[in-house]
C-alpha cells in the first residue's frame, strides 16, 4: 500500500519523485517501464492522470503562469514528505486561476504555499517541471508501455487510443480503471484533439528518399505553428502540437474553415505570418501572434495570418487516419483549395528533390518533409512515414557556464551556457544546451570546466572562464527576452569542440543577429 497523508491511499508527491530519480537512474527501457508500471499499479483513479503528466514531465494544467522570477525566494523545505498528488494538482489550479488587478502578488503567495509544503528533493522536482525541464527518459514509448503493463491493455491499444483522444494520462487512466475494455471507448471525435503525426530525421535528401521508399511526396516543411482545424457545422476548434485550444486566437484559420465545402472535418496544417512579399517573419512573430489573447483584431490588421493544409483526418463523417498517405490526399485535394495547400512534389528523383529543396529554404522556410505514400496516419509517433530534412547551420560560440547533470549524467557538468562574441567587449548568452554530447565529450568537459571555473556557484551552475569554442548546430535564430541579446537559439546541439580557435575567433552577436532577419 502507498504512503498516506489524511486520505487513506492517496499518493505522496514524494513516491512520483523517486520513481522520477529511478528511471533517470536506470539506462535499460524494461527497467525504466518496471519502475514506471510499478508506480501506476497502485496509483487511484484521481491521481492517475497527475502520475502520468508529472512522470511525463508536463503539467495536467499545461502551463499556471509561473516564470523563473516568481520561484525566487521561496520558503524553506520541509523535511517530511506529507504532500500528495491531489493537494499539489489542486494548489497549481488555483495558480492557473489567478488573473486580474493583484494577480501576480496573489500568484506569488499560493506558489510560497505550494512549496512550503515541499521537501528539498520534492522543490528540486517542482521547479524543474514548472520550467519544462523534467528530462528522465519517461518518453511517451516507455511511458504506453508502462501503461500496457500496469493495466493488462495490450500496448497497440494504448497507442491506438492516443491517437484518438490525444493526451497519454487521459488515456492511461482510462487503461488503469478499465482496462482494454475502456479503451475501445475512444473515438475520433470533431472538436477533441488528435495526436498529431511526427516526423523522423534524415541528415539529406537522399536519405530521406532512401528511408521512405520512392517515389515519394515532398512537402514544404512551414516555418510557423502545426495546427489542426476541427468543424463540425458552424463550429470550429482549433489545437497546437501540444493539444492546446487557440481558436480565439487565430480568426483566419476559423474562417479558412469555414469556407470549405464540407461541414464536417479534421485537418492538419501549420498556420504563419508572412511579410507581404510571401516570406515568412521570424518564427517568434508567429509563435506570438498565435498565443495573444488580446487585441486579436488589431494584431490581426498589423500580422495577418495564412494556413496551409498537408492532411485529411476526416472528411464528411468518414475517418481517413488508417487510408495510405495517397488517398488521404485525393480527398484533401477536392476538400481544399489549392492556395490553401502545402507545396508538394512526388518524385523518386534525388536531383529534383533536392532543387525542391532548395526552393523551400530560398523562401525562408525550413526545408522539406519527405513521406511515404503508402503509410497511414500514425499518430503521436516517428517513423519511416515522414521524414524530415533541415538546411544545417552552424556557429563557434564560447562556453559561458555548465550545469550539473542528473539521472546517467549526474556528476557531469552538462548543460551548456552559450555565448557570442560581442565586439564592444564580453559575451553575450544566447541559450542553453545538453543535446549532441557522447560520454566521452561529457567527462572530458566536466574535468576541464572544472579547471576553468570560477566565482560563486549556486550549486547547481558552474561559471567558467571564457576559453572555450565549441562548434553548434541549431536550426534558426528566434526572439527571446529571457537571455540579454533579445534572441536564442532554435534546437542548438553540440557538434565539436574547436581546441584551433581562440574565444576571440567565435562567431560574433551580430552574425548570429542577421541569422534572424
Amino acid at each position: 500500500m502507498s504512503a498516506t497523508c489524511g486520505n487513506i491511499g492517496s499518493v505522496l508527491l514524494i513516491e512520483v519523485v523517486r520513481v522520477s530519480e529511478a528511471v533517470t537512474r536506470t539506462p535499460a527501457r524494461l527497467g525504466k517501464i518496471g519502475h514506471l508500471a510499478e508506480l501506476l499499479g497502485r496509483v487511484g483513479p484521481d491521481e492517475a492522470e497527475i502520475a502520468i503528466s508529472y512522470l511525463s514531465g508536463e503539467l495536467p494544467q499545461r502551463q499556471v503562469g509561473v516564470g523563473w522570477r516568481t520561484l525566487e525566494d521561496l520558503p524553506q523545505p520541509k523535511l517530511a514528505a506529507t504532500a500528495t498528488l491531489t493537494t499539489v494538482d489542486a494548489l497549481l489550479s488555483k495558480i492557473k486561476a489567478v488573473s486580474g488587478q493583484g494577480s501576480q502578488a496573489a500568484r506569488k503567495a499560493l506558489v510560497s504555499e505550494l512549496f512550503a509544503g515541499l521537501t528539498s528533493q520534492e522543490q528540486q522536482f517542482m521547479r524543474r517541471l514548472l520550467h519544462g525541464e523534467l528530462r528522465q527518459g519517461a518518453l511517451d514509448g516507455v511511458m504506453i508501455e508502462a501503461v500496457a503493463k500496469a493495466s493488462g491493455a495490450p500496448s497497440p491499444d494504448v497507442r491506438r487510443a492516443l491517437t484518438l483522444r490525444g493526451w497519454l494520462p487521459a488515456v492511461g487512466a482510462a487503461a488503469l480503471a478499465g482496462g482494454a475494455s475502456a479503451l475501445r471507448e475512444f473515438k475520433l471525435e470533431v472538436g477533441r484533439a488528435v495526436a498529431p503525426m511526427l516526423a523522423s530525421s534524415a541528415p539529406n535528401v537522399a536519405a530521406a528518399l532512401q528511408k521512405a521508399g520512392t517515389p515519394a511526396a515532398l512537402e514544404w516543411k512551414i516555418d510557423g505553428i502545426r495546427v489542426q482545424g476541427h468543424r463540425s457545422g458552424s463550429d470550429v476548434r482549433v489545437f497546437t502540437r501540444t493539444l492546446d485550444d487557440i481558436t480565439p486566437q487565430v480568426p483566419e484559420l476559423a474562417e479558412a474553415l469555414l469556407r470549405l465545402p464540407s461541414d464536417d472535418l479534421v485537418l492538419d496544417g501549420e498556420v504563419i505570418a508572412l511579410r507581404p512579399d510571401g516570406r515568412p517573419h521570424p518564427f517568434q512573430v508567429t509563435a506570438g501572434r498565435a498565443s495573444s489573447r488580446t487585441n486579436v483584431a488589431a494584431l490581426r490588421e498589423d500580422t495577418p495570418l495564412t494556413v496551409f493544409f498537408f492532411d485529411a483526418l476526416r472528411v464528411d463523417g468518414t475517418d481517413l487516419l488508417d487510408l495510405p498517405y495517397t488517398d488521404r490526399q485525393e480527398v484533401l485535394a477536392r476538400t481544399v483549395p489549392a492556395e490553401l495547400l502545402t507545396p508538394r512534389l512526388v518524385t523518386d528523383d534525388v536531383r529534383a528533390a533536392e532543387h525542391f529543396f532548395a526552393e523551400a529554404v530560398r523562401a525562408g522556410h525550413e526545408g522539406l518533409v519527405v513521406k511515404s505514400m503508402a503509410a497511414p496516419y500514425a499518430a503521436g509517433r516517428r517513423g519511416a512515414g515522414w521524414i524530415k530534412v533541415k538546411p544545417r547551420h552552424t556557429l563557434d560560440l564560447v562556453v559561458l557556464a555548465a550545469e550539473w547533470g542528473h539521472g546517467r549524467r549526474e556528476g557531469k557538468l552538462s548543460n551548456l551556457h552559450l555565448g557570442a562574441r560581442d565586439p564592444g567587449g564580453g559575451y553575450v548568452m544566447l541559450g542553453k544546451t545538453f543535446k549532441g554530447l557522447t560520454d566521452e565529450l561529457l567527462a572530458w568537459q566536466t574535468t576541464r570546466f572544472l579547471e576553468l571555473a570560477e566565482g560563486p556557484t549556486d550549486g547547481w551552475t558552474v561559471r567558467l572562464r571564457p576559453e572555450l569554442v565549441v562548434e553548434i548546430a541549431f536550426d534558426g535564430v528566434q526572439r527571446s527576452p529571457r537571455y540579454p541579446g533579445g534572441m536564442a537559439l532554435r534546437f542548438a546541439r553540440v557538434l565539436r569542440y574547436r581546441p584551433d580557435k581562440r574565444p576571440d575567433q567565435a562567431d560574433t552577436v551580430d552574425t548570429v543577429r542577421s541569422l534572424m532577419l
